[in-house]
């Protein structure tokens, strides 16, 4: 198996919105909603992957060779990458209707699951199976909260801590997603004491996903959040962002070493991925590429596209004198001063 293969395999189920290009930049599907397209220009996602792509990583292959450990610690766990899916909503009628909201749950948490990582879901409050894929593989999954009203939110928070979910996340810039606004549980903002009110709630960690300043870093801290997602939600919420990666240093020195820090934005190699951990990220989230790598193989698909990303990450290690991710740094990337 290939990742050409299973690209070309997908092909197959997919209804026409995902172009199923060879690199997943946001170019061709621009505001293609419902699809994977970026909102309005689509210049959210493109600017993402573009701004990735102008990092550069310095090679140093003088050193005595050793083991290179590409494992992480986090929700007190171990995993094999630094790498994890994204939540992923409506499959079915963006993408195509081989996958429902449950089988590509389930096919994407078993294949993260095998490679030594986990993904996040989307958590629907209507559907009292919503948490069923990830109570069978032990609760290794994070399902992801809307910022639904408090109350709604709370009994999702509860549901998953009474359960014995690893974790929760809420991805609060889906106050923004037009698929979501207008329903019988209408999304919004929340402020930082509603926050700090649903995670004092629950004694499992809790995410904050949505977050693209220094000051809204602070203020997820502040609520008591384990973790912040930096993400504009794939571009998909507002147009005209600054790229999650332009904003990733600045954000790491705000609130680094006190609160851990996840990246979402177009990662698409595990070059990306190194450049983010040395950007300051803890560890990061893919998502459309996930989606393609399930429709196109199932979980064989997860497991093999999160292996062959961390596989390269592995190799970027090596050739810059990276052992282990603690030994990834600013230091070994080289940014154009005009970046």
């Amino acid at each position: 198996m290939t990742y050409a293969e299973i690209l070309e395999n997908a092909r197959k189920y997919m209804n026409g919105n995902c172009k199923l290009c060879k690199v997943c930049n946001g170019e061709a599907c621009r505001g293609t909603m419902p699809g994977p397209g970026g909102k309005a220009t689509g210049d959210g996602f493109v600017r993402s992957y573009r701004k990735l792509q102008e990092i550069k990583v310095h090679m140093d292959t003088i050193y005595d060779e050793s083991p290179i450990d590409t494992s992480c610690s986090l929700f007190g766990k171990t995993f094999k990458y630094p790498v994890f899916a994204a939540p992923i909503m409506g499959t079915y009628f963006q993408y195509g209707e081989q996958y429902n909201y449950h089988d590509y749950n389930r096919a994407v948490l078993n294949g993260c699951k095998d490679a030594g990582t986990l993904a996040f879901t989307f958590f629907d409050p209507n559907d009292e199976k919503a948490l069923d894929e990830i109570v069978e593989i032990g609760g290794l999954g994070i399902p992801t909260v809307k910022p639904w009203p408090v109350d709604v939110m709370m009994k999702q928070f509860k549901e998953a801590e009474d359960k014995g979910i690893i974790a929760v996340a809420t991805d609060v810039d889906g106050a923004g997603l037009a698929l979501v606004q207008g329903g019988a549980n209408p999304v919004g903002p929340k402020s930082a004491k509603q926050l700090e009110y649903l995670i004092s709630n629950v004694k499992i960690p809790v995410l904050i996903k949505g977050v693209m300043t220094a000051a809204g870093a602070k203020k997820a801290l502040d609520a008591g959040a384990y973790g912040i997602v930096v993400s504009t939600h794939g571009g998909r919420v507002q147009d005209q962002t600054p790229a999650p990666i332009e904003m990733l240093e600045e954000i790491s020195n705000a609130v680094k070493g006190k609160i851990k820090i996840f990246i979402d934005g177009a990662v698409r190699t595990g070059n990306d991925v190194f450049k983010c951990l040395a950007m300051g990220a803890d560890a990061v989230l893919i998502g459309r590429p996930y989606v393609l790598s399930v429709y196109g193989a199932d979980k064989e698909g997860a497991a093999f596209y999160t292996n062959m990303i961390g596989s390269q990450l592995r190799e970027t290690m090596m050739m810059t004198g990276a052992k282990n991710l603690s030994e990834i740094n600013d230091k070994k990337l080289f940014i154009d001063k005009n970046f």
